[in-house]
């Protein structure tokens, strides 16, 4: 095997990267990196430095790969390690840049390592020792993989990789018939709330549109964008992804696009953008220029939980936080992440704060799916 770090992912062959891409996920899919780096919402200047891992077999063919980041902060990751880089830097040592296998400005669960299935544990393994060596002889605090879904969990258990839990809210579809099938299992308290707030919403006289793929224009993104940043600017939070990326997401990936917008006065006032793989919708982000009341939950938990039903699509995952979403039948779910650190000492006293917080978030979870469990049969 050949194993090579690139520091931009045009460098890469498209076709042999989406060869080995589990399960159509479009996160990381070639044309979705790409617009990141493409659009330059990911470049040095914005402290996610490319360093994908690519392994290669004796014909020169992509085996394997793992989209991978140099950083200098901690910003746009949702596994949040402020904290341990503030103790680090307290102790003497300098935290940044590291290493992280992540989707920049993106909390969805998935694979990260790719590979060809018969050769996994060889370029599981082969990746990780290349990421160990790096940090070590460049004198790296740590490496990150966030958000893991797939099976590797074990192989980076067993190299010494400390294993992080977190939360959050997915909705499960139960083969539902329609959207009245789902209420109907739901308790009576939560389904009279519901069709309360999809009733006031429809006095509002809003109608909705759903566009998917080539639909979706340059105008219709001009006006999600301006929703997008009012968001932002209300949570104080960074612009992450600027106007080209979403121009070249619609031309690399538009099938996997789905737009949720709402319209009142053939004026459109807000919109909500989820992405689509064979079997999961992926709620991402969202925006209005109006306060109507309930609308955020109709666009982004009501009309993906009704295409969900509509398109046979077994989870919708609706991004990070929102105990809220609970009431609305979404359940908790862990997330888990992985993190290398060569620092014995430093290791130590993570692992007392990862033990201590994966109780926490177990208790968590149960708590919730038990006690506060929408469903009149508990899921």
């Amino acid at each position: 095997m050949k194993i090579e770090v690139i520091s931009n992912i045009s460098e890469i062959n498209e076709k042999q990267w989406n060869n080995i891409n589990a399960d159509d996920y479009p996160f990381t899919s070639h044309e979705f990196l790409y617009s990141l780096e493409e659009s330059k919402s990911v470049s040095i200047e914005t402290g996610w430095q490319p360093k994908h891992i690519i392994v290669k077999n004796c014909k020169e063919n992509i085996i394997g790969a793992l989209p991978n980041y140099l950083k200098n902060h901690s910003y746009g990751e949702y596994v949040f390690d402020h904290s341990w880089a503030d103790a680090y830097e307290r102790s003497g040592g300098t935290y940044y840049p590291k290493l992280i296998s992540a989707i920049p400005f993106t909390p969805v669960n998935g694979p990260r390592f790719l590979y060809e299935l018969d050769k996994k544990k060889q370029v599981v393994n082969s990746i990780c020792e290349v990421i160990e060596n790096l940090v070590k002889k460049n004198n790296l605090s740590t490496s990150h993989i966030n958000f893991l879904s797939d099976d590797c969990n074990k192989i980076l258990k067993e190299r010494g990789w400390l294993e992080r839990k977190g939360i959050q809210f997915h909705w499960e579809n139960k083969n539902y018939k329609d959207f009245n099938n789902f209420l109907d299992e739901l308790k009576s308290q939560k389904r009279k709330m519901i069709k309360k707030e999809r009733r006031s919403f429809k006095e509002s006289n809003i109608s909705i549109i759903r566009l998917v793929g080539d639909e979706i224009n340059s105008s219709i993104w001009d006006s999600f964008y301006t929703f997008y940043l009012n968001t932002v600017n209300k949570k104080w939070g960074g612009v992450y992804l600027n106007r080209t990326f979403f121009d070249l997401i619609s031309k690399k990936i538009s099938s996997k696009i789905l737009l949720i917008l709402a319209k009142k006065d053939d004026k459109v006032i807000a919109a909500a953008l989820n992405f689509i793989s064979k079997d999961r919708l992926f709620g991402r982000n969202w925006g209005s220029i109006v306060n109507v009341p309930f609308l955020h939950f109709e666009l982004c938990y009501y009309q993906a939980i009704e295409f969900a039903i509509e398109n046979k699509i077994k989870l919708v995952e609706a991004g990070a936080q929102g105990p809220h979403k609970i009431k609305r039948g979404y359940l908790a779910k862990p997330t888990l992440s992985y993190h290398f650190i060569p620092n014995l000492s430093f290791k130590i006293a993570v692992e007392k704060f990862v033990n201590y917080e994966t109780s926490e978030i177990s208790k968590q979870i149960d708590y919730i799916n038990i006690e506060q469990n929408p469903f009149n049969n508990k899921y």
